[in-house]
């Protein structure tokens, strides 16, 4: 059976390309649901209207089917909540700059 752990450990792998932290430390997951070998991601961006926003949720499912026991993968890009700089973990922060 696929973990929790597991999954992250997969999308802290995952980049935006414009931002040298992971989706997951950037607080851009929202949610992470697994169920039977099926793995459903509801995901954010920095902002809307990002360029990249097909290439990191490709990404994301080419990295999530790699994880043994992963069958299907679907990820779900959402803007409510919008995403703020607070959802950012403490070492995403340091890596930028913000504190």
């Amino acid at each position: 059976m696929v973990t929790k752990e597991e999954i992250v450990k997969a999308l802290k792998g995952c980049y935006d390309p414009e931002i040298p932290v992971n989706v997951y430390d950037l607080g851009l997951i929202y949610d992470i649901a697994i169920k039977a070998g099926k793995v459903s991601i509801k995901m954010t961006l920095t902002a809307p209207g990002c360029p990249m926003a097909k290439m990191i949720s490709y990404d994301i499912e080419a990295k999530l089917k790699k994880v043994k026991g992963v069958n299907e993968v679907s990820v779900e890009v959402v803007w409510d909540p919008p995403w703020t700089p607070d959802r950012m973990t403490d070492e995403a922060k340091r890596v930028l700059g913000i504190s």
